[in-house]
């Protein structure tokens, strides 16, 4: 059967299947965003093989897994604990409306473990058998390039297989840094923290960013003293965040751990010192290329290890190509799917098309979860050019009025003041990602604060908010001075 493929910036007619490549594209990476390109291209017809690293929820330079982080030791298995953490306030706000709770309350740390453990394997199963029923060729081993149009294959036993492709795509995805500080050996990363063997009953972190916040609210929703540690003013790039009995320590840096018979011992940049059993790195990720012999095809890397590519994922080889969080453009699981769907599209679907990452919404799933779409106040103030509306709401969610929980949620609406259109959302409470989904596709279409007002709001709902805030918070104007109705 012919295909249309994209050669050199054109579609062309290849040869019938098997006369020059044993595959029409060879992807290196079973991750969500090597899967999904894998799928999609066979479905348009072309022969397509993948490799992956072997099993294990810890990830290692050899140790993967069919779904990737996302599905293994990611999105999936955090939110599972993210819903066991969550019980315990709930079982607590139960007792204001009429649950008749007894004093003492157990938590089964193996039990929730098990049962995340159980998920996973489930999912691994579900990803191998979604490339099995589009017919993509899967193999177990490790993968690196060895020429344009070659692929080397090291099965778990050693041996060495070598594949030819028309197209080879990078989708080996990114693995937890480490910041080098004297007795790093002794903390974990995001990895590690899924599959403790105890719950911790004191736990450090160190980092700003979702992956830390995240963890935090877990392990303080289970009961641990949790400490955050953290560069900036705030944590999550400025954005106020709940507490919920996490104790914050803001512009503070971890410069040496050290084992002692209590513990870990923490020491930080001000002089401070506290002893924990576990000590969480959550300080970002890498691209994860080290082992794929770029350098030697002459594939252009950034500094960061990350793959160079064009708009339509294209590396400066013009038969390989990279998708998800090995290129460091957006690094989101939806995205990486986005990627993946727009590569088969060009290459083996005959229609060229290139991501889209304007109004891409995205949740950070702490207690309570945080979610946005679109620009910031911060962005918006900087990218346009004239002035800027802010609309913000705080208020006591209905549910906490009878429980007694003191927890306000908060939402915001950015605006440009000339053409009307909404900007950018945010929200911080109980179903902001599920909320801001809706509202994202309001921001896709282009919405403006107008047809926001004018429609009509479910009542009584958190998310009716976003459709009655009429009076302007903020205004900005284009020189930079706010003027505030605060």
């Amino acid at each position: 059967m012919a295909r249309k493929m994209l050669v050199d910036g054109e579609l062309n007619q290849t040869n019938k299947e098997g006369a020059e490549y044993d595959f029409d594209l060879f992807v290196i990476g079973a991750g969500s965003g090597g899967v999904r390109a894998a799928r999609f291209s066979a479905n348009y017809g072309a022969k397509v093989g993948i490799c992956e690293l072997p099993f294990h929820p810890i990830s290692s330079e050899v140790i993967g897994g069919v779904g990737g982080t996302c599905v293994i030791r990611g999105c999936v298995p955090k939110k599972i604990l993210v819903y066991g953490a969550t019980f315990g306030g709930e079982i607590e706000d139960a007792r204001n409306y009429g649950w008749e709770v007894n004093e003492k309350l157990d938590f089964n740390w193996k039990k929730l473990l098990q049962k995340k453990t159980d998920e996973i394997n489930r999912l691994n199963g579900i990803y191998k058998r979604l490339l099995s029923n589009a017919s993509v060729k899967l193999l177990e081993g490790e993968g690196k390039i060895v020429g344009p149009n070659k692929v080397e294959v090291t099965q778990p036993d050693g041996t060495k297989l070598s594949y030819s492709a028309k197209h080879i795509l990078i989708a080996t995805g990114s693995r937890a840094h480490r910041p080098p500080i004297p007795g790093q050996e002794l903390a974990i990363t995001s990895d590690e923290a899924l599959s403790l063997d105890d719950l911790p009953k004191h736990a450090v972190v160190f980092g700003g960013g979702y992956i830390a916040v995240e963890f935090a609210s877990i392990w303080r929703g289970l009961g641990a003293t949790v400490d955050l540690f953290y560069r900036k003013e705030l944590p999550l790039s400025g954005c106020k965040k709940s507490r919920r009995g996490i104790k914050l320590h803001p512009q503070t840096n971890l410069t040496e751990l050290v084992k002692t018979d209590n513990g870990i011992k923490v020491i930080t940049d001000h002089g401070g010192e506290l002893i924990a059993d576990v000590v969480l790195f959550a300080t970002g990720r890498l691209p994860n290329t080290k082992r794929l012999n770029l350098e030697a095809v002459g594939v252009e890397i950034d500094k960061t290890g990350a793959v160079k590519v064009d708009e339509y994922s294209r590396t400066n080889i013009p038969s390989i190509w990279a998708v998800g969080d090995v290129t460091n453009r957006m690094n989101l699981t939806p995205v990486a799917l986005m990627e993946g769907t727009c590569f088969a599209k060009t290459v083996f679907g005959g229609e060229s098309s290139k991501p889209d990452y304007r109004n891409i919404p995205c949740a950070v799933f702490s207690i309570p979860p945080l979610s946005i779409v679109g620009l910031s106040e911060e962005e918006a103030i900087e990218q346009v050019n004239g002035d800027v509306l802010v609309f913000t709401s705080t208020f006591n969610p209905m549910k906490n009025t009878v429980s007694g929980r003191q927890e306000k949620t908060i939402m915001k609406l950015v605006v440009d003041a000339e053409t009307d259109k909404v900007l950018g959302a945010s929200m911080c409470g109980p179903d902001a990602p599920e909320i801001m989904q809706g509202i994202a596709v309001a921001l896709k279409c282009g919405a403006t604060k107008a047809q926001f007002d004018s429609t009509v709001g479910i009542h009584p709902s958190a998310a009716e908010e976003f459709v009655t805030m009429r009076s302007v918070s903020r205004h900005v104007t284009a020189r930079g001075k706010a003027k505030t109705n605060l």
